[in-house]
């Protein structure tokens, strides 16, 4: 088990559920994790898993998962198996108190086998969507959010991205690792307790393949990154920025697609959670912490969100032109108004955006923390 240095790092010890999937607890600099655990629920072994279908039209992988029908969708407090194993009540946390914990999916998208599929099939059959489908438990507590976390908490969370990005990144068949966290019932949750999830992908999804490809092309035309090229660009032209720290900055995009969007990027060029260094991960954890924060203050309701934290692929060249950044979206337009995707963006991927990117920046500006 690694060991935390000084007051920065986090420890972490794994464990294993009943039906065999890891459970990894991660202890805050000041906390200490549990030297053993013990799942007494009866669960049924784990299934094969689901199938991956190739897209001939255009190229794109799908996923089809018919197992995750039986999820859980929406569970009452006393029911929500992210909350700690209390009374009597097991949960997929078997701990009565706990930091921070990530656990395999118990309906995972992809996974739990691990492979290599093809690069394009050359018949039109299933291949096993190979992978890892992980969630991550920010806290023992139901309520609240990312935003609601302490510094310390924020700081463990962001190191259990790093580690897990790190072992996920090592494992046959992945291609890209992906951290997200889907907040709010408008996004469509089934779990309210605050939590995210890491996926491990055997292919390139089609959003990383068109940044992998504009980030190549930008690299080998200039000899610069691109990201590096628009984080300068904003940092000097100004109107959309609203964050500068010594690390990371936090600006709107140019041609932001959405209400309400913010991209956190850090100032290195890094391509995953795993390469930054233990002060760039305190910086980032609080910055992420406080973006969260502008989000839910620009109403007075929480605002619905999808933190997409866009790692770089893992093959060499993609890698090395690609960097490690954020982006956040929003659907709210309005206090009782969402933007709902038709027509133009859901079937052309041609997105209309009712709100300029000069107004959102100076809206999350102008927050008081």
């Amino acid at each position: 088990m690694p060991q935390g240095n000084a007051a920065h790092v986090a420890t972490h010890r794994v464990h294993h559920l009943a039906d065999g999937r890891q459970a990894i607890f991660f202890a805050d600099a000041s906390g200490i994790v549990p030297e053993w655990v013990h799942d007494a629920r009866a669960l049924d072994p784990r299934g094969e898993p689901g199938e991956l279908r190739y897209d001939r039209l255009t190229g794109d992988w799908v996923a089809v998962a018919a197992h995750r029908q039986t999820r859980t969708y929406l569970p009452p407090k006393d029911q929500c198996p992210l909350c700690p194993s209390v009374d009597g009540r097991q949960s997929e946390i078997p701990a009565e108190d706990f930091d921070v914990v990530v656990f395999e999916n118990r309906f995972p998208s992809l996974g739990p086998a691990l492979g290599q599929i093809p690069e394009v099939p050359t018949e039109q059959v299933p291949q096993p969507a190979y992978g890892r489908c992980e969630v991550v438990v920010f806290t023992p507590d139901h309520a609240g959010s990312f935003a609601s976390l302490n510094d310390e908490r924020a700081r463990t969370v962001v190191q259990a991205w790093a580690q897990r990005t790190k072992e996920l990144s090592a494992m046959e068949g992945i291609a890209q690792v992906f951290p997200f966290e889907n907040r709010g019932q408008d996004i469509g949750v089934t779990l309210h307790h605050p939590h995210g999830q890491i996926y491990a992908y055997p292919y390139l999804t089609p959003t990383a393949r068109k940044m992998a490809d504009q980030a190549v092309k930008h690299l080998e035309t200039t000899g610069r990154t691109l990201m590096g090229n628009i984080l300068e660009f904003e940092q000097a032209e100004g109107t959309r920025m609203v964050v500068q720290g010594k690390h990371f900055s936090v600006f709107v995009p140019y041609a932001a697609r959405w209400p309400v969007e913010a991209h956190l990027v850090p100032h290195r060029h890094v391509p995953d959670f795993a390469a930054l260094n233990e002060e760039e991960k305190d910086e980032l954890a609080i910055m992420y912490r406080d973006l969260l924060r502008r989000f839910d203050a620009l109403y007075d309701t929480p605002t619905p969100y999808i933190a997409a934290w866009h790692q770089a692929p893992l093959a060499p060249k993609e890698r090395a032109a690609s960097r490690l950044h954020l982006q956040l979206t929003s659907p709210r337009r309005d206090v009782d108004k969402l933007k709902f995707l038709a027509g133009s963006e859901a079937a052309m991927g041609a997105f209309i955006n009712d709100i300029p990117a000069e107004t959102t920046a100076a809206r999350l500006r102008e927050v008081t923390l």
